[in-house]
């Protein structure tokens, strides 16, 4: 097999990549709702250290990405550099989104490369299904991740999961409740409007608020996060 290192080539990765091929593991990704028709049964973790050999490259990540093969899409999230990478970037690799692992997954790195001031409002807006998840893993991920960053601007985002929580596809459902929890669960201060929000979809009339809010009530009022958050 081949080794490889911080100057690796597409080729010498892919090569590396379908030697490692498990088939076992691809009908158990099936079971978790992972794209599978291009996967070849390589473990995130297993793909994390391949990335921390390989190193960042910008310019290999968009070859990467563009073979259309699961594990190499996820390589390329892992291994594009936040520093470069630009809204118009971010777009245009949404245009290829068709799977929660790679949406939540480049959610991440749109976070890490601070496009997320432009990318939530846009994405929520576009009525494809998992670019609109990605604005909502967006903001479930700055939540946890922009520490720094003021409370204001995630509450700023609390509208935006109001006008969306009616949305009942199923994986846009599941990032605005997560949107919704993370905001809550961020410190003292976010969790007394997200759980006003939770509270009212819980009452709301429409089923898919519904679950949202009542979903989002039992977490955060529960003995565990109450105890935690931070005053």
């Amino acid at each position: 097999m081949n080794e490889l290192g911080p100057y690796s080539d597409v080729e010498t990765i892919l090569a590396h990549l379908r030697g490692l091929r498990n088939a076992t593991n691809i009908e158990g990704m099936g079971r978790f709702g992972i794209r599978t028709e291009t996967a070849l049964g390589i473990s995130n973790p297993v793909m994390q250290a391949i990335a921390r050999k390989i190193k960042k490259d910008h310019a290999r990540a968009f070859l990467l990405w563009a073979t259309d093969i699961r594990e190499a899409r996820m390589l390329a999230l892992y291994t594009f550099d936040p520093k470069k990478l630009t809204q118009q970037d971010a777009i245009r690799l949404a245009e290829d989104f068709n799977s929660w692992e790679i949406v939540d997954t480049a959610a991440d790195l749109f976070v890490e490369a601070r496009l997320e001031a432009e990318l939530v409002p846009l994405f929520a807006g576009d009525e494809r299904e998992f670019v609109r998840r990605t604005a909502f893993a967006m903001i479930a991920g700055a939540a946890v991740h922009l520490k720094k960053e003021p409370d204001a601007t995630l509450l700023a985002w609390i509208p935006l999961i109001d006008r969306h929580a009616r949305d009942p596809r199923n994986f846009v459902r599941k990032a605005v409740n997560w949107a919704l929890r993370n905001i809550g669960k961020r410190n003292r201060g976010c969790h007394g409007p997200a759980l006003a929000l939770a509270e009212r979809l819980a009452s709301d009339d429409d089923k898919t608020a519904r679950w949202i809010g009542k979903d989002a009530v039992r977490e955060l009022t529960s003995p565990k996060i109450i105890a935690r958050l931070k005053p």
